[in-house]
């Protein structure tokens, strides 16, 4: 099997904003942070949220103060309820329906992040017993996620989760295989220095990157599902082998025209801009580790 990322998964899971009722500027709730710029409870549309369900400052969105805004990602989810589950009805013409059209929502959105994440497993697996459970599991996702909306509100998202998970690991151990590496699973390495760090074939699902610096190191191999990238610095870094890397990671992150990128990954207009170094701020680089 290859080393490098696995084809992109088409269009099923990746976003199209113009298909969509501008759900993800309304369902969610955003506090405000370094990541927004005002509190917005649940159900509210932002105030930047146009008549045609586009953003008013989507080009500005960091300058304003919304970087949040531009890491964010549906994988599809938003069209396919706004067009399929609701067969193109908006929540503003059919007021009645806004609030079950957003708890719909939010089921839907971590059925396909995990509907992206079977796909990677399933182009990663050679044919056998383990792919055979990975296209079982691709399938009922795939039959939950095309349910009518009464149908996605009774699903248990957590313990599908749970189910699918274990199969994801599986995917990883095996493919890193001898060239497994350190194992920083849910570690804490905020503002870490990496720069020395061996991460090639390293276990770094849901660990917390946020703001590390990691320029120029190689992680090929590693498995970053789940990973916190947000301010991390990667300039120079090679992620052409990791697995299980998504764009909205990458989109979260620093970088320049040096950093290695797998083919389904698109280098983020903003990387163009200056980069502040990272600086380490009293971190441990050893990280401390919570179980994921």
């Amino acid at each position: 099997m290859s080393e490098t990322a696995p084809p992109d998964p088409g269009d099923e899971l990746r976003a199209d904003c113009a298909r969509c009722v501008g759900l993800c500027c309304v369902a969610p709730a955003f506090a405000a942070s370094s990541d927004f710029a005002v509190d917005k409870p649940a159900g509210r549309p932002c105030p930047n949220l146009g008549d045609d369900f586009r953003c008013g400052i989507h080009r500005d969105l960091r300058a304003r103060g919304f970087p949040g805004c531009t890491v964010f990602d549906c994988f599809g989810a938003g069209q396919r309820v706004a067009q399929v589950t609701f067969a193109g009805r908006d929540w503003r013409a059919a007021p009645g329906e806004a609030t079950r059209m957003f708890d719909v929502f939010a089921v839907m959105r971590p059925l396909h992040e995990l509907l992206w994440y079977l796909t990677q497993a399933v182009t990663l697996t050679a044919p056998g017993p383990l792919r055979v459970e990975l296209d079982a599991a691709l399938a009922q996702t795939r039959r939950l996620a095309g349910g009518t909306a009464a149908q996605l509100l009774a699903v248990d998202v957590d313990a599908h989760r749970g189910r699918v998970n274990p199969l994801l690991v599986r995917v990883s151990e095996r493919v890193r295989g001898e060239r497994a590496g350190a194992d920083r699973r849910g570690a804490v390495l905020v503002a870490a220095d990496l720069r020395r760090a061996d991460l090639v074939g390293a276990n770094l699902r849901g660990a917390v990157l946020l703001g590390a610096d990691l320029r120029g190191v190689d992680l090929t191999l590693a498995d970053l599902t789940g990973a916190d990238l947000r301010g991390a610095d990667l300039r120079g870094a090679d992620l052409r082998g990791t697995l299980f890397v998504h764009q909205s990671q990458v989109d979260a992150a620093r970088g320049d025209h040096r950093t290695g990128l797998p083919a389904t990954v698109t280098r983020p207009a903003h990387w163009s801009l200056p980069v502040v170094p990272a600086r380490r701020r009293g971190a441990n680089p050893a990280g401390r580790v919570r179980r994921r």
